[in-house]
């Protein structure tokens, strides 16, 4: 089992009180030792001459990007230090220097694995947070042009009338193992490579539990009633930025009915053939499960190891 899982465990500290004060954010960012990470139409520096970790950069290799007014979020603070994410997608030509001497513009899904524990956490949080900044420029109440607040974790409405606070936005999803007698349900999406199957999963609804959603989800997509519902672990998923929440749930029957818009097929899977599954999720033929990325691989680690 992978702990943390990929996407959480961020070493960052995220000053929650400090960054709302604007005179200590200021200092921060003019901070020559501060640390900025470039991103790239969302995907972010990696220096490869270390071997692979995250292409922090000084304040003054960013400085023409903070001077263009280029968004900038902050991360958290690592022993003192203000790390934060900038946006550098101005750049026409990432490979040229000096930014082909920085290191690789890389998508997170592709570096994430890679990176030692924790560290894809902070990529997945400039990952998410620029991107939602990217797409909520504009007051949702009023329509008039919102700026960002708060060291990006708020954007607040331009409109003297309005001053309407907006936050990034997490959505939820419940992923979850079905099981029955030792044996456990899987499905598999039309999208899905030959021979793969993973938990289902779907967003949860306004008014809806957890336990609630979860029982909706398998009902909807394979037509079996859950029982108990429990949870296991979560990660943040920031494609473009949900919470995946792990649980298992105890089926009260096997009979599978396919919703089709939702899966090509589902069926019962023995301990030993999750086990199989699990161990060729990087295979290229055969039935496997999703890589070692995914909660749903995770989850049947969990599930396998008694949990």
């Amino acid at each position: 089992m992978q702990d943390p899982i990929i996407f959480t465990g961020s070493p960052l500290d995220r000053a929650g009180n400090a960054r709302r004060d604007a005179t200590w954010l200021a200092a921060q960012m003019s901070d020559p030792d501060s640390r900025f990470l470039p991103l790239h139409r969302l995907k972010v520096l990696i220096d490869l001459t270390t071997g692979g970790t995250i292409g922090w950069r000084p304040r003054a290799d960013v400085a023409a990007f903070l001077d263009q007014g280029a968004m900038t979020i902050f991360l958290g603070l690592a022993d003192g230090v203000a790390h934060f994410g900038i946006d550098a997608s101005a750049v026409e030509n990432p490979k040229a220097e000096p930014y082909g001497r920085w290191g690789k513009f890389i998508d997170v899904r592709a570096i994430a694995g890679q990176l030692p524990a924790g560290h894809a956490a902070v990529l997945a949080q400039a990952r998410a947070m620029i991107d939602w900044h990217g797409r909520h420029g504009f007051c949702a109440e009023c329509g008039a042009p919102s700026q960002i607040a708060e060291g990006g974790y708020a954007r607040k409405c331009s409109a003297e009338r309005c001053g309407a606070m907006h936050f990034p936005r997490t959505d939820p999803v419940v992923i979850m193992l079905i099981e029955q007698d030792g044996d456990c349900l899987l499905g598999r999406q039309k999208m899905f490579a030959t021979g793969s199957y993973s938990a289902l999963a779907g967003f949860m609804e306004p008014g809806e539990s957890i336990e609630e959603a979860v029982r909706r989800e398998v009902v909807e997509e394979v037509g079996v009633t859950a029982g108990a519902v429990r949870y296991i672990a979560s990660q943040h998923w920031p494609f473009p930025s949900s919470l995946m929440i792990g649980c298992v749930a105890e089926a009260m029957g096997r009979d599978i009915t396919l919703d089709p818009t939702e899966l090509e097929d589902a069926r019962w899977f023995s301990k030993d053939d999750i086990r199989a599954m699990v161990d060729n999720s990087l295979g290229r033929e055969g039935l496997r499960m999703p890589p070692p990325l995914s909660l749903a691989h995770q989850l049947a680690l969990r599930w396998l190891a008694g949990q």
